[in-house]
């Protein structure tokens, strides 16, 4: 989905048939100048986006961009300035922070993982616990942090999680067999990932060929042992409720990445605000 696209949809569902107090009380010919501001340190991402979503709303309006997804900002920084109908930038306000606030704040999240990690040879990835029709735009943020992403879809990779491993039970599958076979009829052009959350299973996922082993939940001790054991057949993957508090240790351990959820679906909006300056007010509504 374009830029474009996403910011029609956005701006759709937030005006409906029109912005009805904005229409009422501003008169069509008023000028204004706005600019949105940071109010807290943090990654800026989504600028481009913000730029969408008012040019959809008015062609007329001149748009600039004083900073550039991917930077560290401070608060009070500015970040876009746009000037012309009055309207246009009043009824994209909102859109336009959501987009930034949301955005921002994921790219903010994953530089504070990725800063953690600093000088180990783990990678931070984010994870598919993204917000539904959003998960394009979230992951484009995970990378402004300075974070990688994880597959985009449950098409991309093949990985057999725990309920997986437990409908082959129920069904008396051999793990290792199912997993031959399932590479047999996906060819050796996809990687697979195997989870497992004890160290005894990571010899079954070492059996079975997998390209990636998902140590889940595992304590920096178990996971140490788990990478010893992998010995560079595999990559090596932590998750599993990793905080900024213990992923150090994690990444310490030797895993070659560390998956957080959090990135996505937990990383608060970094605050941010759109001040108008009136230049121009006509006489009529």
């Amino acid at each position: 989905m374009s830029l474009r696209q996403y910011a029609r949809r956005a701006l759709q569902e937030d005006i409906g048939s029109g912005d009805m107090t904005t229409d009422l009380l501003i008169p069509p010919d008023a000028i204004a100048t706005a600019t949105l501001v940071a109010r807290l340190d943090g990654v800026v991402c989504g600028l481009e986006l913000a730029r969408a979503v008012f040019q959809e709303l008015d062609h007329r309006l001149r748009i600039g961009l004083l900073a550039h997804d991917g930077q560290q900002v401070a608060a009070g920084a500015a970040l876009l300035t746009v000037a012309g109908p009055a309207r246009a930038i009043l009824s994209g306000e909102r859109v336009a922070l959501n987009f930034v606030g949301r955005l921002s704040g994921i790219a903010s999240l994953t530089r504070s993982y990725v800063d953690a990690v600093e000088g180990t040879e783990a990678r931070i990835v984010d994870t598919r616990k993204t917000t539904p029709g959003l998960r394009a735009l979230e992951k484009y943020a995970v990378r402004c942090g300075g974070g990688h992403n994880h597959r985009f879809g449950l098409s991309d990779g093949f990985m057999l999680k725990d309920n997986h491993r437990a409908a082959l039970g129920v069904l008396g599958e051999d793990l290792v067999a199912a997993v031959h076979e399932a590479r047999h009829r996906l060819g050796h052009g996809i990687a697979m990932t195997i989870e497992v959350d004890h160290v005894e299973q990571v010899a079954e996922a070492l059996d079975a060929g997998a390209d990636a082993i998902l140590l889940d939940n595992m304590t920096p001790d178990q996971l140490s042992l788990a990478v010893e054991q992998v010995a560079g057949e595999a990559l090596t993957e932590a998750s599993g409720g990793i905080t900024l508090e213990s992923v150090r240790a994690t990444a310490e351990s030797g895993v070659d990445l560390v998956s957080v959820g959090a990135l996505t679906h937990s990383a608060p909006a970094l605050d941010v605000a759109l001040e108008v300056e009136w230049q121009q007010m006509g006489g009529t509504r």
